[in-house]
């Protein structure tokens, strides 16, 4: 699980302005942390098809938001995908 401490530099790091906490951007990163750590969950527990199943949802989440940021800011997405490494 994503820890207090690193959920708060995440936020910092992606938000838009002084209070934003749940913009599209932040919300991108937390999904993409959260996929990173079932993903690493799954290499060593490939029997986990409850977590495999959330790990689809997840995935399916992030790439809604992805094509939403994509539709609403473009340049914003560019710079995400370059700053997450993904492969968009």
């Amino acid at each position: 699980m994503i820890t207090k401490d690193k959920k708060k530099k995440i936020i910092e790091k992606f938000k838009g302005h002084p209070e934003d906490t749940g913009s599209v951007s932040v919300q991108i990163a937390l999904l993409t942390e959260r996929i990173v750590y079932l993903t690493e969950h799954l290499k060593a527990h490939k029997k986990d098809f409850h977590s495999r199943r959330g790990l689809l949802m997840l995935v399916g989440r992030r790439r809604r938001l992805l094509s939403y940021c994509k539709e609403e800011d473009p340049q914003g997405y560019k710079e995400l995908a370059k700053e997450l490494k993904l492969s968009k």
